[in-house]
């Protein structure tokens, strides 16, 4: 009795062994690969499968998953570096890279660590790039950078089976002692500019006095010779009136000496003004002189 239970004992061993084994292997060849994930297969060292999402099946104790690569959008950053322009002007340029793994087994086959060597491609593709180009023209033409710098690796990084999908101009700057150099330029050449608008202001407000003055000096010319001719025409008029005769001329150097003597007395400088009694006499006595002499 003791045996059979021995035996029965030493069968359910042996049948619980066989289970788990079972078990086991089940578990080691079924695999759930997740969305948005790819996982390559090594059968014995060596490249088997690529494995899509979903449940698969492999084969326990041979096959082996050696990597897990996503199938997602990554972002790449591109380290700020120092960049020498065409006109030897040193500038911050640093980038972003999204990509895309088309092909897991020749992105991990094919080079050590594609993330690094896409790095090293696009930094070297930037310097090389801005380095044909002046200042103004990197600092402008960053959709030109953008478009040179995606074709330039597109096709190396195809080669490990990896898309890009585009790459973007983060920052672009000149260095510090560039800033301040750009800086002081920028002050000098404002300073300059507003130099010139004074001096262009001053410049057209002497020539508008200038041009007043004329003007003026042109009208009193102008009224000058309207009184002369007033005077000439009251003259003739007088004299054909009176003839020969002293008084028309009297009539008008008296005039002329009353005016006289009304603009001394309204100067500011004159303090006396001595009128003679007899004007008429004075005047007389001037035009008799003057036709004596």
């Amino acid at each position: 009795m003791s045996s059979i239970l021995e035996s029965l004992s030493g069968g359910s061993i042996v049948l619980l062994v066989l289970v788990a084994l079972v078990a086991f292997t089940v578990f080691k060849s079924v695999r759930i690969v997740p969305q948005g994930y790819k996982w390559i297969v090594q059968r014995l060292g060596k490249y088997n499968q690529t494995l899509e999402p979903g449940l698969t099946l492999i084969i326990p104790f041979i096959d082996r998953i050696a990597y897990k690569v996503t199938t997602k959008d990554i972002v790449l950053d591109i380290p700020s570096q120092e960049v020498i322009t065409r006109d030897n002007v040193v500038i911050i340029a640093n980038a972003v890279a999204y990509i895309n793994i088309m092909r897991p087994d020749k992105a991990v086959y094919g080079i050590e660590d594609y993330a690094h060597g896409i790095r090293n491609l696009v930094q070297t593709s930037l310097r090389s790039i801005i380095g044909e180009m002046d200042l103004d023209d990197a600092l402008s033409s960053r959709d030109q950078i953008k478009a040179l710098l995606k074709h330039a690796i597109s096709e190396d990084i195809a080669d490990w089976g990896i898309t890009l999908k585009t790459v973007e101009i983060q920052d672009i700057n000149p260095s510090d002692t560039m800033q301040m150099a750009m800086e002081e330029q920028a002050a000098a050449e404002r300073q300059r500019r507003a130099i010139v608008t004074r001096a262009d202001g001053q410049k057209q407000a002497a020539i508008l006095e200038a041009d007043g003055r004329l003007e003026a000096s042109r009208r009193d010319a102008e009224a000058q010779v309207v009184l002369a001719k007033g005077s000439e025409e009251s003259i003739r008029l007088i004299s054909s009136a009176m003839g020969e005769e002293e008084m028309p001329i009297i009539y008008l150097l008296g005039e002329q000496y009353i005016k006289a003597i009304r603009e001394l007395a309204e100067s500011d400088n004159a303090k006396t003004v001595v009128i003679p009694a007899d004007i008429l006499s004075t005047v007389k006595g001037m035009v008799g002189d003057k036709f004596k002499g």
